[in-house]
């Protein structure tokens, strides 16, 4: 295994890669929570990536997707997410760093309010991010407040590069094939520190929304190939062909990485069982995981994407998917700042039971 992750680190280390992370992100075992639930659960801390206080695993995919912007001569940057987006955040943030532009079209699942701005949208205004607000109109689905967003800002794109601009447009979450290569490497990261303290895990468990950490994450497996199994809990509701979509974009990282293997859908394990009541709308169970991460390690999580991960691991425990005695780990991608968001997306977390 050792030589498989030197090549697939060769692949990695050929793409260009703007300096923004602090890596290896830390990677220890939770001993008190491992105790108690009887298993050996590892912890990697994505949340620890940088390049600020308000750092998480899209710094992982930014530092490839930027390093290709760059690249390519780009000035200006355009992304996309949930009012309170990590990634739209995380991204501003690493436009600042590098000296470009940030751009961000934000879809508002739940409204702000204007009087209040809270969280990653208060980063985003002292970042002085370009932001567009797109509110749902009357009778509009999510989805289709969604799609407005990406076509209000594709627009805008092409309006910008008619103009002679040089714009790099990141998708949703940083979930193109060059945002997924990021977490490739990112998982022979994972693999070298557990060889460093002597572990093999059967599990690694990630949040899954936009599809790319989890993408990576499998691509980064099948070229080591290790025992372990890549669980995706998702946040968000999904269709049928979710996984079909994931396995689209890991072959489509693998090709850009130069190597010649391939997955399927097959390979692609997605549970929909903690996402409800919605996206950014918490759930009781992912208010208990955080509580009880907060009270046995001193760890946060958050409403929206961790807790909903760590609410559906603790259940996989609870049903005998993760026997006794396995060795877990789970991928921390970060979010905490969703604690400071509107009461909407926080819920009962305060609650002191």
């Amino acid at each position: 295994m050792q030589e498989k992750i030197k090549q697939l680190r060769q692949l990695t280390g050929a793409k260009p890669r703007a300096n923004l992370g602090f890596y290896p992100t830390p990677f220890y075992k939770l001993e008190r929570l491992s105790e108690q639930l009887g298993i050996n659960l590892y912890i990697k801390r994505d949340d620890f990536s940088g390049m600020s206080l308000f750092g998480g695993n899209k710094v992982r995919k930014l530092e490839y997707l930027l390093g290709d912007a760059l690249d390519q001569g780009c000035e200006t940057v355009f992304t996309y997410g949930a009012t309170q987006s990590n990634h739209a955040m995380q991204t501003a943030t690493a436009c600042r760093r590098l000296g470009l532009h940030p751009i961000l079209y934000l879809n508002a699942y739940v409204n702000p309010d204007e009087n209040d701005i809270r969280a990653n949208m208060l980063l985003d205004r002292i970042l002085g991010a370009e932001m567009h607000v797109i509110q749902s109109e009357p009778g509009e689905t999510e989805q289709q407040t969604e799609q407005r967003c990406f076509q209000t800002g594709k627009e805008h794109v092409a309006r910008m590069r008619e103009a002679g601009h040089k714009c790099y447009d990141v998708p949703m979450g940083g979930s193109s094939h060059v945002g997924a290569a990021a977490f490739a490497d990112g998982y022979a990261e994972l693999m070298e520190q557990c060889q460093q303290v002597g572990v093999s895990p059967r599990y690694v468990f990630c949040a899954t929304g936009s599809g790319g950490t989890q993408a990576g994450l499998v691509a980064g497996h099948h070229l080591v190939g290790d025992q372990a199994q890549v669980v995706g809990i998702a946040v968000s509701r999904k269709n049928d062909e979710y996984e079909a979509y994931c396995a689209e974009l890991c072959n489509k990282a693998l090709a850009w990485l130069g190597s010649d293997e391939r997955v399927s859908a097959a390979d692609f394990t997605v549970d929909r069982g903690y996402y409800l009541p919605g996206y950014e709308q918490p759930s009781e169970a992912a208010s208990d995981a955080i509580r009880l991460l907060a009270r046995t390690e001193g760890l946060m999580l958050d409403p929206v994407y961790t807790g909903k991960a760590f609410a559906g691991l603790l259940d996989w425990v609870k049903q005998g998917k993760v026997k006794p005695g396995d060795t877990v780990v789970f991928w921390h991608t970060g979010g905490a700042t969703a604690l400071f968001s509107e009461k909407e997306i926080v819920g009962s977390i305060n609650r002191e039971g």
